[in-house]
C-alpha cells in the first residue's frame, strides 16, 4: 500500500530538470527537483556517467522528502554542453529514471538474454588471469563481445557478454552453461585457498555492468588490506585517498569527507558503495579542481540514524576508498581497434601474457563489426612496461590495430598534504549549508 501511495505522489509530483547555460562560466548547470525516494541520487548521477559527462561541482539536498540538486557538468574535452539532442537526452533520461525507474538491486541467476549470456566472476587475481579466462571461452566455441574487468587489492572481477560463436546469439543449452562455469571456476580458483572463487550466469539489463563490479569486489572483500606472512601488503600511501569520518551532533548526521586525485565516473563510485552499504546521502558537496576531488556527505543510515560504532566507522572508510581505488588508472593504457572475431580476445591476452604484460583493468566493445578494446598494463611486479615491448607487441597485432592511449606511470601525483590543504575540508565545510539555502530560494 505504501509503495502503491508513493507511485501516486511521484505521478502526481513529475521531477523537473532544468539546463542552464549561463549559471557557470566554465560548465553547464543541470538542476534537479523531485519527489525524493532511496536510491534516486544514485540513478540521477548515473545517468550523467552513462552520457559521458563529467560533473565538476555539486549540491545536493534531500531533506524534507523532497530531492533538490545541483550538478556543473562538461563534457570529456572540457566544455559546456552546446548539443541541444544531448541535452534533451539529458532532460528525458533524468525525469524517466527520477519518476518510475525500479531500484537497480536486483537477483542474480541462470537466465541468458536472446542477445548474449551474461557471466560475472570473482577471483584472486595473478598474471595471466585474463587470458586463460579467454582461452577456456574460445575452447568453448564462445564470443566476447563485451565486458569489463577490474582488479583490485589482488583480487579480480568481471562481468562478460558473451555469445554461441557459431549462431551469434545467447548460449541456451543447460549442458554447454554449466560445463562453462565448471572449466571458469577451476581457472579462477587456481592453487589458492584464501578465499573462494565464483562463477555465476546472471540476466543482463537487471543491473549496471559497472555497478555490478563494485559490487562483486564488495562481496569478495576486497576493501580488506590482507597480510602476505608478517608483512603487510605493501601499499604507497601517498597515493591513496584520504577519507575521514565526523559526527553531526545537533543534526543526527554523519559527516563523510573524501580527498583524492580526480577522474571520470568518481562520483558515481562512491555514491554507489554508499547506496549499496544502506546509507542515505541527505546533503553534500562535490568540487573539482587540480586534478583533485573533494567530496562532503551527510549522511545516515537507511533506519534513520548516524552512524553508531567505531567499527562500522572503520568499514565505511576501508569501502570507500576501495570505491575510489577500484577503477583509479595504473600503468600504461593500450587502446586496440580491429576488425572483431572469434578468439580475438584470447590471442591478444595471450600475447600480452606471453610478453610479460600484466591486466589491471579492461573495457571490451565490439560494434559494428568492430572491436575497440582498452587494456591497463603494468609489468608482472607492477613496475612501468619497458616500450621496447610494447614495439614488439605493437609488431605483432599490427602498429594501426593497438596505440599507447595515456601513460598513467608519468601523470603527476597528487598534491602532498599541507597545513593550507588541511584547512579544505572546513573551508567547504563552511559554506555547505549556505549552499543548499541558495538551492531552496532557486526552486
Amino acid at each position: 500500500m505504501d509503495d502503491e501511495y508513493a507511485k501516486l505522489i511521484r505521478r502526481m509530483n513529475p521531477p523537473r530538470v532544468v539546463v542552464d547555460h549561463n549559471g557557470s562560466g566554465d560548465a553547464t548547470v543541470i538542476q534537479v527537483d523531485s519527489v525524493n525516494k532511496h536510491g534516486i541520487l544514485l540513478e540521477v548521477v548515473q545517468v550523467l556517467t552513462d552520457l559521458n559527462l563529467v560533473i565538476t561541482k555539486a549540491y545536493i539536498s534531500s531533506d524534507g522528502g523532497w530531492f533538490m540538486d545541483v550538478f556543473h557538468v562538461v563534457d570529456r574535452d572540457g566544455k559546456k554542453i552546446r548539443d541541444m539532442e544531448v541535452i534533451e537526452n539529458i532532460k528525458r533520461r533524468i525525469e524517466k529514471s527520477a519518476s518510475f525507474a525500479p531500484s537497480l538491486r536486483g537477483s542474480v541467476g541462470v537466465m541468458p538474454s536472446e542477445e548474449h549470456t551474461s557471466i560475472e566472476l570473482a577471483g584472486t587475481d595473478r598474471p595471466g588471469l585474463l587470458s586463460e579466462v579467454c582461452a577456456v571461452l574460445t575452447n568453448l566455441h564462445c564470443n566476447v563481445v563485451n565486458g569489463e574487468i577490474w582488479t583490485h587489492n589482488a583480487r579480480a572481477a568481471a562481468v562478460v557478454h558473451v555469445t554461441d560463436d557459431s549462431t551469434g546469439c545467447a548460449i541456451e543449452d543447460p549442458e554447454h552453461l554449466t560445463k562453462m562455469k565448471e572449466r571458469l571456476f577451476n581457472i579462477l580458483k587456481g592453487d589458492d585457498n584464501m578465499k573462494t572463487a565464483k562463477t555465476t550466469l546472471s540476466p543482463p539489463g537487471v543491473t549496471s555492468r559497472e555497478r555490478r563490479l563494485h559490487q562483486i569486489m564488495f562481496a569478495d572483500r576486497d576493501y580488506q588490506r590482507f597480510k602476505s606472512g608478517s608483512v603487510e601488503q605493501a601499499d604507497d600511501q601517498s597515493l591513496r585517498p584520504h577519507v575521514t569520518i565526523m559526527d553531526c551532533d545537533e543534526r543526527d548526521y554523519t559527516i563523510v569527507t573524501m580527498r583524492s586525485k580526480d577522474r571520470p565516473k568518481l562520483l558515481f563510485d562512491i555514491v554507489c558503495t554508499l547506496t549499496d552499504m544502506q546509507y542515505v546521502v541527505f546533503h553534500g558537496m562535490v568540487k573539482t579542481g587540480r586534478k583533485e576531488a573533494y567530496q562532503e556527505f551527510y549522511i545516515r543510515h537507511v533506519d534513520g540514524l548516524p552512524i553508531g560504532s567505531e567499527a562500522e566507522r572503520e568499514r565505511i572508510i576501508q569501502c570507500l576508498e576501495a570505491a575510489i581505488e577500484r577503477r583509479a588508472s595504473e600503468g600504461l593504457e593500450l587502446e586496440l581497434c580491429i576488425t572483431d572475431r572469434v578468439g580475438l580476445l584470447s590471442d591478444i591476452t595471450r600475447i600480452f601474457r606471453e610478453n610479460g604484460l600484466c591486466i589491471k583493468r579492461a573495457e571490451i566493445t565490439t560494434k559494428g563489426g568492430k572491436a575497440k578494446d582498452t587494456f591497463n598494463v603494468t609489468d608482472v611486479t607492477g613496475d612501468p612496461v619497458d616500450p621496447k615491448i610494447i614495439d614488439s607487441i605493437c609488431k605483432q597485432i599490427g602498429q594501426n590495430a593497438l596505440r599507447v592511449k595515456q601513460n598513467w606511470n608519468f601523470s603527476p601525483k597528487p598534491p602532498e598534504k599541507t597545513k593550507a590543504g588541511l584547512l579544505f575540508g572546513y573551508f567547504f565545510s563552511a559554506r555547505t549549508f549556505q549552499n543548499f539555502k541558495l538551492i531552496r530560494s532557486y526552486s
